[in-house]
């Protein structure tokens, strides 16, 4: 089974569209590979530009945002960026479902989660990883202050997402299955 989790990266904003997450100008890119140094590189946090080439997020395997993540286009690309540069999950109040559901078809687990519980990770200090248990649908976040305790949290996910994103995606799936 594919494991879930590792260090994060927390995005303070509701609404991150997909060209926000890969610009329409890489769309006729014919590999994900070539996807990997654009990721993020329009998003904007407080009007200013992030900087896409920050060993944050090259470190990073987990996303924290807020609500509508992925909205906009319904462009597979941008769940191939986050793919590519070894994002894994994703965690987010809500996800615009077409965005949603294409992290699942390429086996990138998305976890919806409460405001209260978000906020709750966002006032987390020092740099925060996170592990995922699929089989008790837990997530639980670990700081690097001492003195801070594991935060754990309950999320669903229906059988058939969660075997496609055990599997590694739609493809590795059918490989499984069919």
């Amino acid at each position: 089974m594919k494991e879930f989790g590792g260090p994060a990266i927390f995005f303070d904003r509701n609404d991150i569209n997909t060209d926000e997450i890969i610009p329409a100008k890489y769309l006729t890119e014919i590999s994900k590979t070539a996807l990997k140094p654009h990721l993020l590189e329009d998003l904007l946090l407080d009007g200013k530009a992030f900087d896409p080439a920050s060993e944050e997020l090259k470190n990073a395997q987990v996303v924290v945002t807020k609500a509508n993540f992925g909205c906009g286009s319904s462009r597979e690309h941008a769940v191939w960026a986050f793919e590519v540069n070894d994002i894994n999950v994703i965690i987010a109040e809500s996800f615009a479902r077409i965005f949603r559901q294409n992290m699942f078809n390429c086996g990138i687990l998305a976890i919806e989660l409460p405001r209260e519980q978000i906020d709750m990770l966002f006032a987390l200090p020092g740099n925060v990883s996170f592990q995922v248990d699929m089989q008790e649908c837990k997530l639980i976040a670990t700081t690097t202050e001492s003195y801070q305790e594991d935060v754990v949290c309950s999320f669903t996910i229906n059988s058939f997402d969660k075997d496609l994103v055990s599997a590694g995606g739609w493809l590795a799936y059918a490989d499984q299955k069919y």
